[in-house]
């Protein structure tokens, strides 16, 4: 597909469209324009895709390894590791239909008070983004896209 030239083509209010989602985890899709619907989960865990119509992890989901939270996989300063860990979510991402994988959690620990620490690597902007680049080349080698989250204002 030429992606350049499908975009020349499209009308501002598919542009537009393309914006939103169609559900809770899914674009929109523009079948006459080739455009299938791009399906996102929250990733930097291990893959939790909601089955039938949950949001939020309110009711059931598909099963999935819950791999340690990013909080533990930094204690590790393990690059190489990391990479593994991101092989292996986009590796059932895939098992799963997902196109993009929501993480990793790159905000820096500001204060121990941030209910999302445990989603974050380190305080440590260094190390939280080489391990954060080194999962998400991972994932992205294994052809999914990724969407890096909470990394700026997210400490409340």
């Amino acid at each position: 597909m030429d992606i350049p030239a499908v975009l020349r083509d499209l009308s501002l209010e598919d542009k537009t469209a393309l914006l939103s989602g169609a559900g809770f985890w899914e674009t929109v899709a523009l079948p006459g324009r080739g455009i299938r619907p791009l399906v996102l989960s929250d990733g930097p865990h291990g893959v939790r895709r909601p089955s039938g119509e949950a949001v939020l992890g309110l009711g059931e989901s598909l099963p999935a390894t819950c791999f340690p939270a990013e909080c533990a996989t930094a204690c590790s300063w393990d690059r190489s590791l990391l990479a593994e860990l991101g092989a292996a979510v986009a590796r059932e991402a895939r098992l799963q239909g997902v196109d993009v994988l929501l993480g990793p959690g790159l905000n820096i620990k500001r204060t121990p008070l941030c209910g999302r620490n445990f989603e974050y690597f380190s305080e440590d902007p260094l190390l939280a983004g080489e391990l954060g680049a080194a999962w998400t080349a991972a994932v992205q080698a294994a052809g999914l896209g990724t969407s890096p989250k909470h990394f700026a204002a997210n400490n409340q």
